[in-house]
């Protein structure tokens, strides 16, 4: 099966600034991949190539196969793309964008138009000129999913939604990737992602410093425990296994706080128990701490 973007040793100069630098990017059929990096690392690059675009000073950009510059007209018929800021026209309603835009990847689902523009709660008898950013996003999103695409390019694409249609949003990429569909996500709310992508690349510098899918990923980042113990703290503070100690003083006991390494978890909790530990958690490292880990207070 042919992977629906195959990116080995990207590289996209402006003047003397690289852009890209060696990135390396694949998605598969029925593949949900979130693309994370802060502005500046090399996500908009990537994906104006993947669109055609722009063209590479190096390295190879296939999308189903193709050269997305060569290629850039029938692959169109094949990708649906939203943009985190979306510009329309300003004297067509909003049925007349969706409709218009539907055209141009080859034809109309009306049901499924109508089924998503309810959905989302759009007006699409307003004018585009009086629709709010979330509106106009909503325009974008209701024509891309209606598509009948087999990638979906979505480039901060819940901007100016409430949680309410980004839960919309949620259930919709969802059923996509169940239809076999490939799907690129970039975003800058990790929990976004968390909730919809089975895989995860994170750039920086134009390069690729992280991937794999979540669970994988959670495995380089230590888990945060907590626990109300009876028994005097401080001998526990020094295990070998926990790291980030901390001890405050609560009604019933002490609250004891840590990071720990998950293949230390048994011997940790082993040793919370046996000072009478009670309302215990232990909440796995989030997407947000594998980010930060790499990007620090530089994201």
């Amino acid at each position: 099966m042919v992977s629906a973007i195959d990116v080995r040793g990207l590289v996209k100069r402006f003047g003397r600034q690289a852009a890209l630098d060696g990135l390396d990017l694949r998605v598969e059929p029925g593949e949900t991949r979130g693309f994370l990096g802060p502005n500046g690392s090399g996500k908009s690059t990537t994906i104006r190539i993947l669109l055609g675009l722009l063209r590479p000073s190096g390295g190879s950009a296939r999308v189903f196969g193709s050269d997305p510059w060569r290629d850039a007209v029938p692959l169109h018929r094949r990708i649906a793309y939203v943009p985190g800021d979306v510009a329309l026209w300003p004297n067509l309603t909003g049925g007349e964008a969706i409709d218009y835009l539907s055209r141009l990847r080859g034809g109309v689902d009306a049901a499924r138009i109508a089924e998503l523009t309810e959905a989302f709660g759009l007006d699409p008898r307003v004018r585009c000129r009086a629709y709010s950013k979330g509106n106009r996003q909503k325009v974008a999103l209701v024509s891309a999913l209606a598509s009948d695409a087999e990638l979906f390019v979505l480039d901060e694409p819940t901007s100016g939604l409430d949680p309410l249609m980004e839960a919309v949003f949620t259930r919709e990429v969802g059923a996509l990737a169940g239809r076999g569909r490939a799907i690129l996500l970039s975003s800058h709310i990790l929990s976004e992602v968390e909730k919809v992508c089975d895989t995860v690349s994170i750039i920086r510098r134009g390069r690729v410093v992280e991937e794999g899918t979540l669970s994988e990923l959670r495995h380089l980042t230590r888990s945060r425990v907590a626990a109300t113990v009876q028994t005097d703290p401080g001998g526990l503070l020094a295990h070998a296994d926990m790291h980030e100690g901390h001890a405050e003083a609560v009604p019933g006991g002490t609250r004891v706080t840590c990071a720990v390494d998950d293949a230390a978890l048994p011997g940790v909790l082993a040793a919370l128990t046996s000072r009478g530990a009670s309302e215990l958690t232990v909440q796995p490292a989030s997407l947000e701490d594998l980010f930060l880990r790499h990007y620090g207070g530089h994201a």
